[in-house]
């Protein structure tokens, strides 16, 4: 099982090899005193930056972006990505402006993501940090903006955290405005939350460009053009990644080389994104999959009084379950070929029963990972148990040793609230005690509602995303709508509340 490595910051000892002859009188213990404070202001910057307060360094613009990452009691992973070659380090502290704390120097190459490992954190606690950096040649280093991070919330806490519908940033001539989605994404920064999620369909790697030149770079590009969107966000936010059809991160698509669409999906996702492999604080998908390693598609943490689940049908199920890649085959008719697989299942169900949170939230791209709609598919095959148009339960033929299917499992462990995307508008559905949350795309220009008629319960228009707030007596969800200038009238407001709604416990 992969463990999170952790970089502390370095503090060399003072460089004396042995303590200097005492000079007689007070002219001697002057300059012992003096040369001792000299030692100890300098000797910090072999290698790792003293430790200063924001009047020290320079400000200068770092010329890239920041993505947070897989934060935990006492830890944070912090990805850089600069425009060119860099030498950098981050100071950080409890206090605005005053840094007692600083990470190793460490070398970025130009386009090349690194993490910078901050530990020994204190939980349940506001940091702020600043990106330190210099031009490699350069002597002097400059500091970037002051950002902010949490660490785990303790129970009983107050929090929110952000999350959004599918992006298609390759639909720009149907579904996609850039500055309509960086009009949400600094919407959602301004609400501060603690983490910020993405329902799937934000690399979509199933475009006429990939198909012709089907290449790792090609496959890279997308990845780096949505990291520096997510960037407004993600460097105060840590952003969490769920898997979609259109990434074509899928099982179906391996071939046992490392030359395959889904392998430079895998890849790209997990050096782009520092996402939650399975450790002390995040349990999760511990099977390697062949030229990737952990797929990190599937995983948990407790944040506050909540359970968080990501879920993921793509990388376990040995069909195409949504849409090929290269068309090359009829859609598919029997979804009890669409899997969790058992291992994921039992990994699902012993979370669900063990959390004592008080809320639980589940995630995946769609429910069964295809087709359109929410709690009008729960019924159906892995999800329900039923075929489709059909009261016969096949669950226990077609899944002999699982104890019961996902939506059933959901209501027993008293899940809160099942978000899913796919479908491109809001929607509020309950089935069960269980809310079904469609989630809006965050940059339609369009401001489309498409696939309305397959839901039932609240229905709204994009565009947006949606803030949901934790607390002791209960959660508040919060769609929070987005226009262009042009299209802001008497009934659209941009930022404006367009929906909410509570669940008190």
């Amino acid at each position: 099982m992969e463990q999170e490595k952790r970089l502390n910051s370095i503090r060399l000892p003072i460089p004396f090899k042995k303590k200097p002859a005492a000079m007689p009188g007070f002219l001697g213990l002057f300059l012992v005193a003096a040369l001792i404070f000299l030692v100890v202001a300098c000797s910090g910057t072999a290698t790792t930056p003293v430790k200063t307060t924001a009047a020290v360094l320079k400000y200068r613009p770092y010329p890239g972006n920041i993505i947070l990452g897989r934060p935990t009691a006492d830890y944070i992973a912090v990805s850089l990505l600069a425009s060119e070659n860099l030498d950098v380090y981050i100071q950080y502290g409890r206090d605005s402006g005053i840094y007692k704390d600083n990470s190793a120097v460490v070398k970025l190459a130009q386009g090349q993501p690194t993490e910078i490992e901050l530990s020994n954190l204190v939980k349940d606690t506001l940091y702020y940090y600043r990106v330190c950096h210099r031009v490699s040649g350069e002597t002097a280093f400059s500091a970037d903006t002051e950002y902010t991070f949490r660490t785990q919330r303790v129970p009983g806490s107050t929090f929110s955290f952000g999350i959004q519908g599918d992006s298609h940033p390759e639909r720009t001539q149907i579904q996609f405005n850039p500055d309509l989605y960086n009009i949400t994404l600094n919407h959602a920064k301004e609400a501060k939350p603690d983490f910020y999620m993405t329902i799937g369909d934000d690399f979509s790697v199933d475009i006429p460009e990939i198909k012709a030149n089907p290449t790792l770079q090609n496959v890279e590009k997308l990845y780096v053009n949505q990291r520096n969107w997510l960037g407004t966000v993600g460097s105060a936010s840590p952003i969490y990644l769920v898997n979609g059809n259109h990434e074509q991160a899928a099982k179906y698509l391996l071939n046992g080389t490392p030359d395959s669409i889904a392998v430079y999906s895998g890849n790209s996702r997990n050096k782009y994104f520092p996402l939650p492999a399975p450790n002390t604080f995040y349990s999760g998908d511990a099977v390697p999959v062949e030229n990737v390693g952990l797929p990190r598609d599937y995983y948990a943490w407790t944040w506050g009084d909540a359970l968080f689940v990501v879920i993921d049908f793509y990388w376990h199920s040995p069909v195409c379950v949504d849409n090929y890649l290269y068309d090359a085959g009829p859609r598919l008719t029997d979804l009890w070929k669409v899997t969790l697989d058992e291992n994921q299942y039992k990994w699902f169900e012993k979370t669900l029963a063990e959390s004592q949170a008080k809320y639980k939230f589940v995630f995946t791209h769609q429910v069964l990972g295809t087709n359109r709609g929410g709690i009008g598919l729960a019924s159906g095959f892995e999800w329900g148990g039923k075929r489709t148009n059909s009261d016969v339960d096949e669950f226990a033929i077609k899944r002999p040793g699982w104890d019961m299917p996902i939506h059933q499992l959901m209501v027993k462990n008293n899940v809160t609230i099942f978000f899913h995307g796919h479908d491109h508008l809001y929607a509020r559905e309950e089935l069960d005690g269980i809310v079904y949350q469609e989630l809006p795309a965050p940059a339609d220009y369009l401001y489309g509602m498409p696939n309305s008629s397959v839901y039932k319960g609240v229905t709204l228009p994009c565009t947006g995303f949606v803030n949901v707030t934790v607390a002791p007596t209960g959660v508040k969800v919060d769609y929070i709508n987005s226009f262009l200038p042009k299209d802001v009238n008497n009934n659209r407001k941009d930022g404006q509340l367009a929906y909410s709604y509570t669940i008190q416990k």
